[in-house]
């Protein structure tokens, strides 16, 4: 076999190397009619509330793989459901830090730097034990977004308040409905 030495060849080039061209934590001009502070602010807490939304993600996928017990169908798919709704999220606040200028965390090495939401044990935890650790990263994930969409308000960022408060704060908290209902005890009914 030979190689061709014909530029138009079909042949990739692979192993290419860049140089980095906006550095991560920068934002450049856009003409947004948001000022410079506002932009940084808010692609700092978007890339903030994206670490710790990748890591729900994971955890829901997690869970939804290794669920147990007698409720494990109807958590299996709910687990599936909620995961499906933050994998849009992530796209959804990646997009808006792209949108202001700044550059969106994308590296799961680097997501783990960032993350507020503690590591899971690697093995099986109880049900019970499952669903409270994804509960408590929603509360953590509400915290962050209530904070960054009223300062986003202030700051006349419009678009990252509607995005916070439409989409990750109405998502987060319907989906921590879910799951803690499943975390109740009911009583007996007795005839």
């Amino acid at each position: 076999m030979t190689t061709s030495s014909n530029p138009t060849s079909s042949q990739p080039r692979l192993h290419q190397e860049g140089e980095v061209i906006q550095e991560f934590g920068t934002v450049k001009q856009f003409p947004l009619g948001l000022s410079y502070e506002a932009r940084m602010y808010s692609c700092q807490r978007l890339n903030r509330i994206l670490a710790d939304t990748q890591i729900l993600y994971g955890l829901y996928k997690k869970h939804h793989w290794i669920m147990r017990g007698p409720t494990f169908y109807q958590l299996h798919l709910l687990l599936d459901k909620h995961a499906g709704e933050q994998l849009e999220l992530i796209d959804t606040i990646a997009e808006r830090v792209q949108t202001l200028g700044g550059v969106a965390l994308g590296d799961a090495r680097h997501v783990a730097e960032i993350t507020s939401i503690p590591r899971p044990p690697d093995g099986v935890e109880e049900v019970p034990a499952m669903l409270s650790r994804l509960l408590e990263a929603h509360e953590s994930i509400l915290l962050e977004a209530h904070d960054a969409a009223t300062r986003a308000a202030d700051l006349g960022d419009d678009g990252t308040n509607d995005l916070l408060v439409s989409q990750v704060i109405r998502t987060g908290e319907l989906q921590a409905w879910f799951l803690a209902e499943h975390l109740v005890d009911t009583p007996l009914v007795r005839a």
